[in-house]
């Protein structure tokens, strides 16, 4: 049986999760594909205002149930329920020993693959699953291919393309866009009912109001986690700026 895996932190699962899980099960012709959602992230810190581990499993959830492939889609609360950092080698000994003779596929974006030899333990990783790499066609290929060349020589790592199977938005952009109210087109509409219910990702918050302090927060938590230095200097200068030239600073 050839086994997917698609983990991340689904914060929420959005319509750009469900598309890339439909290529990469029609492309690979999968027996079953499985959600992993992460509890605590090794690679980077959750933003201010993410729903819970509990809460975007649930949300991952209800997003495979829209597949509508039945049991071909499964969420598993693996990484969840484990204590710690949710590392991907561990999950997949997990599942190894579950699955003793099935083949594992573990799908990646870009980013994820050309940082590759940074996880925690890439040999195990390597060893256990074929690396599908999702990507775009604009992305640099001779860049990907010489990553693969090295994960061959150093871990012995077998790498398959899956091109053009993300839709050009993130988690990151969908929250922001709840956040001012809008976003509802790029989620399944059970994931968007259940974080309105639960006011996540501050949708029904009044942002406007909200003291200086607590607002910059929440702006900063809507940046992509690159741009949030970027943003952060021009604060502090258009501070300076203010202070040189007289004009009045504001705390709201």
């Amino acid at each position: 049986m050839k086994i997917g895996i698609y983990g991340g932190t689904f914060n929420p699962p959005h319509l750009g999760h469900l598309t890339a899980a439909a290529a990469v099960i029609a492309t690979l012709k999968l027996d079953k594909l499985l959600l992993i959602p992460a509890s605590i992230p090794p690679h980077k810190d959750l933003p201010a205002g993410s729903a819970t581990a509990e809460q975007r499993l649930e949300m991952t959830r209800m997003a495979g149930e829209q597949l509508g492939l039945g049991s071909k889609v499964e969420t598993l609360d693996m990484e969840v329920r484990r204590a710690g950092k949710s590392f991907t080698s561990d999950t997949l000994a997990e599942l190894k020993a579950q699955f003793p003779e099935d083949e594992l596929w573990l799908l990646m974006g870009t980013d994820m693959f050309l940082s590759f030899e940074k996880w925690y333990s890439p040999e195990v990783i390597a060893k256990e699953a074929t690396l599908v790499v999702a990507h775009r066609a604009e992305d640099d290929r001779s860049a990907l291919e010489e990553q693969a060349r090295r994960l061959r020589e150093r871990f012995g790592a077998k790498v398959v393309w899956l091109e053009n199977a993300f839709l050009p938005y993130s988690s990151t952009s969908v929250r922001a866009m709840l956040a001012f109210g809008c976003g509802k087109d790029y989620l399944a509409p059970m994931v968007y009912e259940e974080i309105c219910r639960r006011r996540l990702y501050y949708v029904g918050h009044d942002l406007k109001n909200l003291p200086f302090e607590e607002l910059s927060r929440v702006s900063l938590s809507l940046h992509n986690p690159k741009r949030v230095p970027h943003a952060q200097g021009c604060s502090r200068t258009a501070e300076t700026l203010a202070k040189r030239f007289g004009a009045e600073l504001r705390s709201r």
